[in-house]
């Protein structure tokens, strides 16, 4: 299988939000309107096979000093392939590109990220500033995604 892991462009970002919000809709992670996607659509990558979205991840800055992968969703027929790992590889190298040292993300999916080089840390550590999108998380205020970070060295 060969796939090809590039900037998104703009025909992207509806297959983006529909790959996000399939997985929001088994409680898997948080879904995104169109408009967020828009606004924000220079912080993904996509993985592309034959012309055709089927994996995405996001590297949002929230800081000088830390940034978040986010919206990492891989569908579900090209999983357990190496994507996801190449998407956050990307987001890793873009972040190491910009001097940003600390690398979180929050996750259900704990080891996975474990395999990406990430570990698990309490959430207080993190700044307040990353909790901007919980409100509208259905599990607000009981979140139970797990916080993991990974620092550059």
């Amino acid at each position: 299988m060969t796939y090809k892991i590039e900037k998104a462009k703009i025909e992207d970002a509806i297959p983006i939000q529909k790959m996000i919000n399939s997985f929001a809709d088994m409680g898997e992670m948080l879904g995104r309107p169109l408009s967020e996607i828009y606004e924000n659509l220079r912080d993904f990558y996509v993985a592309r096979q034959d012309g055709k979205v089927i994996a995405c991840a996001a590297l949002h800055i929230s800081w000088s000093d830390m940034a978040e992968v986010k919206s990492l969703a891989v569908s579900e027929e090209h999983q357990r392939k190496g994507i996801g790992k190449a998407l956050v590889t990307a987001c890793l190298d873009e972040a190491k590109n910009f001097g940003i040292h600390n690398i979180f993300v929050l996750t259900y999916v704990k080891s996975f990220f474990d395999k990406c080089g990430f570990n698990e840390e309490d959430k207080t550590i993190l700044p307040h500033k990353i909790w901007g999108e919980c409100y509208r998380c259905p599990k607000f205020p009981n979140c139970d995604e797990a916080a993991m970070v990974y620092r550059f060295k």
